[in-house]
């Protein structure tokens, strides 16, 4: 009978160690019933992906070595590859840990640790030297963990010693892009050794990383031959064919339609949207829906990730609050089949400006009482979540979030930012998108000029450059870390140039106090991007 891989592209959740080594007893069992031999979990699927700082408490690593032993006593007929910390000769180490015949017959150590973007595993884990081949069935595999695939040296190892495929454990985190320049490395990696390899990736969300799947078959001449879908629970399952050359086939694999960058996206926010708000056990969610395209595409992503009964919309007009805001919000919440509640902000803003006169007496009004109005909307949705228990989402992009154009402890507030690392015209794209599906973001609220509708007339192209112009400057100098001097030669005017990245330097202060958000671009604003606030830098 020829050996039979699941993959478990599954969500395993930081430091539910109990939970996560009962999901895999049950993925073991349905690839028994599949037939498999053997079971691949992701990386560090026992302690979830990053377990960050956990790993420096003695009892959650405790926890880890009962559930791997607990996991070696199943009396399963199929083995296990698992992910795991493993703390060895007084040092940490990422591990992928052998099981079969009710033990631990091999532990692979990961080689290379990422520290880069949003890595930081040489924190907690110590390098490891050697290949590891273990021998499944009379098949030599060569066992890798993420990172140690991204360099020639470790594969190159495990095939030296034998090794007829690669298994590769991976916690790969998404953004636009990311499959492409993975299928490129693991394919060469296939190619230049002349076996298949098979990858191994989580799926979830996790605070402000999300992780897609994805898991992926490469045959030995570096042909991706299989790929699960993105950002679904999935178990794949490959038949190995033995020989000379060994030959990997997908039991089943039906063909992935391709589908537009909107779509991947899109699916990618309902997913991390989802996830976390589950994850912190909330039941339910709320937010303040103005009428606008920010809080109109937050909405149907929070429905779509949830459930209409689980969202529910707050309109809080002021009296610069156009009519057109007031009622393409209700038409929206009404059909997405999401309660609304209406609450007029007019009333406290002027117990707010009258308690403020005499200390503000001789002078004239300015952007202080624009953010006023913000914050007592900010205060009310508060208030709200507080008594009600929802998780507030708050509606900012990423091109807001950039040059500052919000206010802190008002349009600021919530507990997590679905668009936080979507970029104004990002979210125009994805909005246009979602219609596509069913008609959700009123047409009306999509073709009229953004405004935060905090004084008369206002746009927000009275204090920002077109956003499509913006927008490229911000990724220029943001994801390509390129000198104003380029971005300049790009084609942009040097003086908004030069104001667009001072405002991004300058407005770092406000996005260290913003919610977490999910991470969509290659270089999102959080761990990944760690700029001081008291800076010189100009």
């Amino acid at each position: 009978m020829m050996p039979r891989i699941a993959l478990a592209q599954h969500d395993f959740a930081v430091g539910a160690v109990n939970e996560n080594r009962v999901r895999i007893q049950a993925l073991r069992e349905q690839a028994a019933a599949s037939g498999a031999r053997l079971l691949l979990t992701p990386e560090l699927a026992l302690s979830g992906y990053p377990p960050e700082d956990l790993l420096f408490r003695p009892g959650f690593q405790a926890r880890i070595d009962g559930a791997l032993s607990d996991l070696a006593d199943d009396a399963s007929p199929v083995e296990l590859l698992i992910g795991h910390p493993a703390r060895q000769d007084g040092r940490l180490y990422n591990c992928a840990s052998f099981v079969s015949g009710g033990r631990v017959a091999a532990t692979a150590r990961k080689q290379r640790l990422p520290n880069y973007t949003v890595f930081d595993e040489k924190r907690y884990f110590s390098e490891s030297q050697g290949a590891t081949v273990i021998d499944s069935g009379g098949l030599r595999i060569g066992v890798l963990i993420c990172e140690d695939a991204w360099f020639p040296e470790p594969a190159a190892a495990a095939r030296a010693q034998g090794a007829q495929i690669l298994l590769v454990l991976n916690a790969s985190p998404y953004h636009q892009g990311k499959r492409a320049d993975r299928a490129a490395v693991l394919g060469a990696r296939a190619l230049e050794n002349g076996v298949p390899l098979v990858y191994c990736n989580l799926i979830g969300g996790q605070d402000d990383l999300l992780f897609d799947g994805q898991s992926m078959l490469f045959a030995a001449d570096g042909s991706l031959t299989a790929c699960a879908p993105a950002f679904a629970e999935h178990l794949l399952l490959i038949d190995v064919h033995p020989g000379e050359t060994v030959q990997c086939h997908p039991v089943e694999w039906p063909p992935q339609p391709r589908e537009p960058a909107e779509a991947e996206v899109y699916r990618a926010l309902v997913r991390a949207t989802g996830d976390y708000v589950r994850k912190n056990g909330f039941t339910h969610t709320l937010l303040g829906l103005s009428g606008g395209i920010d809080s109109a595409l937050t909405l149907a992503i929070a429905v779509d990730a949830l459930g209409a009964d689980r969202v529910a919309a707050v309109r809080l007009p002021s009296r610069y609050t156009s009519s057109l805001s007031n009622d393409e919000a209700l038409a929206q919440a009404q059909a997405q089949g999401v309660r609304i509640e209406t609450l007029p902000i007019e009333t406290p803003v002027q117990a707010f400006l009258d308690t403020l006169a005499p200390v503000f007496a001789g002078r004239a009004p300015d952007l202080t009482e624009e953010n006023l109005q913000a914050r007592c909307r900010g205060v009310l949705l508060m208030a709200m979540s507080n008594k009600f228990g929802g998780l507030l989402l708050t509606t900012g992009n990423k091109s807001e979030m950039a040059v500052g154009y919000s206010t802190i402890y008002g349009d600021m507030c919530g507990g997590f930012a679905p668009l936080k690392d979507v970029y104004k015209t990002q979210v125009y794209a994805l909005a246009r998108w979602r219609n596509t599906l069913s008609k959700v973001i009123p047409e009306a609220v999509i073709e009229r000029a953004p405004s935060a509708e905090l004084r008369e007339n206002q746009t927000d192209q009275d204090s920002l450059p077109p956003y499509p112009e913006l927008d490229d400057i911000l990724r220029r100098f943001i994801e390509l870390d390129q000198p104003r001097a380029a971005i300049v030669a790009a084609g942009h005017d040097p003086a908004t140039v030069a104001r667009v990245t001072g405002l991004v330097l300058k407005n770092e202060y406000k996005r260290r106090q913003s919610a977490p958000g999910p991470r969509v671009t290659a270089r999102s604003f959080g761990r990944d991007r760690r700029f001081p606030i008291s800076s010189g830098y100009r």
